[in-house]
């Protein structure tokens, strides 16, 4: 029980906001929803940049890492919100988006600062590669008449990189992370990770310490600060790659790393109706150091990221949920919501959910899924997803038990009642259909079983287990021969004969 409450992150269950559309009132309007989240189960808010902006790119372009912006409240009001949470159980982390700033940070501008950006005379060829948004930009370098010389920026054009191989430039991310903390916040998500890590160019590569140094420095940093602090990073990589962003022993620079590998696999298997690509990447997937582990979700704040399928695997999701050129973008994503994805059906919907707290890892939500809120095509690019919350659907639902709302709290309820699910170890079972995915979650002696048929047509299982089934979702026992309806799930609790 000691250890498993000092990694409180295991079985945590996270919610994404963004503080402009979650309330019409900011941090205040925030405060006043708060119980929303709380009787829904969340345990952890993540909250998306809330900083003075320029709105260029949705607050992701940051004049002052100290404050708030005007629009959305004050610093008084972040604490509130802080407290209001914390008196509730729930704890808060936020965005930390220090790969860049905007050009209107007056950093960019104090000649002092010149060298916290990345300068050449040139655009460098052996430096970083790969256009972030290639409907907007065609190079990673842009000319400043002001300095005469071109700056990187692996963003957008207005959003320069801070040279993060400048010690001045760290001790300044260690400032910015300290000053948050110390207002109530209990860790951050890091933006971009492997962008903030990379070598400007190859000298640097062959000067510079090695940059997983840093972010183990920044993780002892944060540690010293707040023991049960986190570090959630947004690393979009092979699982090989991404393991090394957990760091060594029992994992000293990441705490949690998104599951994008498993998360595309899930949808790939969603549109052929089969469970096999989870399979695989389930089966695959390292297993975190001893006080790491993996994020998982449907969806996430950004486009529906599909560039680690390959190009034929990629088009299957796409000509199954997002078919229409308007739905898709960069040639790489969706900008849709699952309901849309899903054609609105309810019974598909309520499965991907339950493997969302079933599978293993830490579920994260993005605010809007409990009540299937959909995406607006109007709105451009990524903004598409992050639409304004709908607080009547919320009303509409909240008493009503069939509701997606209904079922989200009681998947929250169940998960939060299994820490098999949580700290238990995963394997996956053979049930004779490969439209089925069948698994088991072993800890302390105790096991839940999870199915979940990926399929629209019944499906007849045999769970190859010594003992009794009790549904963990209805309370009822059950043979271990059962008919699984299309697209349907179960959650079982297996019980040893002695």
């Amino acid at each position: 029980m000691i250890r498993t409450s000092d990694v409180w992150w295991k079985n945590a269950v996270l919610y994404c906001l963004d503080v402009e559309t979650f309330s019409d009132k900011g941090f205040r309007g925030c405060t006043e929803r708060i119980d929303h989240l709380h009787a829904m189960g969340v345990t952890c808010i993540w909250l998306m940049p809330f900083y003075p902006t320029p709105e260029r790119d949705d607050g992701y372009d940051i004049t002052d890492f100290y404050s708030v912006d005007p629009r959305l409240g004050s610093l008084g009001d972040f604490v509130e919100f802080v407290r209001s949470a914390r008196d509730r159980g729930m704890r808060v982390i936020a965005d930390l988006v220090v790969n860049h700033t905007s050009d209107q940070h007056p950093w960019f501008h104090d000649p002092a600062k010149r060298d916290w950006y990345v300068w050449a005379d040139e655009p460098q060829t052996d430096g970083p590669q790969g256009i972030t948004f290639p409907d907007k930009e065609n190079s990673l370098w842009q000319y400043s008449e002001e300095v005469g010389r071109y700056y990187l920026h692996r963003f957008y054009k207005h959003q320069p990189d801070l040279n993060v191989s400048n010690p001045e430039v760290r001790d300044e991310i260690a400032r910015i992370m300290g000053f948050w903390m110390e207002l109530g916040l209990s860790g951050f998500r890091v933006d971009a990770v492997p962008f903030l890590l990379e070598h400007n160019d190859a000298t640097d590569a062959m000067s510079l310490p090695n940059p997983h140094d840093y972010l183990a420095d920044l993780r002892a940093f944060l540690t010293r600060r707040n023991g049960e602090a986190v570090l959630l990073g947004e690393v979009n990589l092979p699982y090989k790659d991404a393991m090394a962003y957990f760091g060594h022993g029992v994992g000293d620079e990441l705490t949690m790393c998104f599951d994008f590998v498993g998360m595309q696999a899930m949808y790939l298997a969603l549109a052929r109706q089969s469970a096999g690509p989870l399979m695989k990447a389930l089966q695959e997937r390292p297993q975190p150091p001893r006080d790491g582990h993996w994020a998982t979700f449907v969806r996430n704040h950004d486009e529906l990221t599909l560039d680690k399928l390959p190009e034929d695997e990629r088009q299957e999701v796409f000509d199954a949920f997002g078919p229409s050129p308007e739905q898709q973008l960069y040639g790489r994503g969706l900008r849709l919501r699952l309901p849309t994805m899903l054609a609105d059906d309810y019974r598909r919907i309520r499965m991907v959910y339950s493997l969302l707290f079933t599978l293993p890892g830490t579920p994260v939500l993005f605010y809007g899924e409990e009540i299937g809120l959909n995406e607006d095509l109007s709105q451009e690019g990524r903004l598409a997803v992050r639409v304004p919350m709908d607080w009547e659907a919320v009303d509409r639902q909240r008493h009503a038990p069939d509701s997606l709302l209904g079922w989200m709290r009681l998947l929250i309820e169940r998960y939060r009642e299994c820490p098999e699910l949580a700290w238990g170890d995963c394997q996956v079972l053979d049930v004779g259909d490969p439209c089925v995915l069948a698994h088991r979650a072993d800890c302390d002696g105790g096991t839940v079983i999870a199915v979940h048929n990926f399929a629209g047509r019944a499906v007849p299982i045999e769970l190859q287990v010594d003992g009794s089934l009790t549904d963990v979702l209805t309370g009822d026992g059950c043979d271990v021969k059962l008919e699984l309806g299309p697209y349907d799930c179960r959650w079982f609790r297996l019980v040893s004969e002695r």
